[in-house]
């Protein structure tokens, strides 16, 4: 057996180096292309900074006016009272001062008038208005009270 061992040794040898030498021959060497000369790069040009305008925040929005339109049996007492109004019925001056160019009488007000409710209303003003409805004094239906001029003249 000793024997056989280097002849199949050898024929091994020989059989890797042709498959080799076989297969290196058959393959085709692919052309070697030469690098393409690097394109010069780009000059960075580089912008002025644009000049910065010091900014001013935004005054913040006044609230819009709401709408309320007034049904029978309402009053601007009543409708001030109303928690998605003002949730405070002497709070009523301030709806009659809103709508001082539709209701001549804070006593009268009539079933479909669209009543524009003020937001955003300075804690003064509610001041204002409620220290009005608390100190109005008598009234008269039909009839602007003086005290009513006197308060639509004020600034609030």
């Amino acid at each position: 057996m000793q024997g056989l061992q280097k002849p199949l040794k050898a024929l091994t040898i020989a059989v890797f180096a042709a498959v080799f030498i076989s297969g290196c021959a058959s393959a085709k060497k692919a052309p070697v292309a030469a690098a393409p000369a690097a394109a010069p790069a780009p000059a960075v040009v580089t912008a002025p900074a644009p000049a910065t305008t010091p900014v001013q925040p935004a005054a913040p929005a006044e609230p819009k006016d709401d709408t309320y339109v007034v049904t029978k049996g309402d009053c601007l007492w009543c409708i001030s009272g109303k928690n998605d109004i003002y949730g405070d019925p002497y709070d009523w001056p301030l709806l009659y001062k809103r709508n001082a160019d539709q209701i001549k009488d804070a006593d009268l007000i009539y079933p479909g008038q669209e009543l524009k409710v003020q937001r955003g209303v300075s804690d003064a003003a509610i001041q204002q208005a409620q220290d009005h409805a608390k100190t109005r004094g008598a009234w008269t239906l039909g009839v602007t009270e003086e005290s009513d001029k006197v308060f639509l003249a004020k600034s609030l």
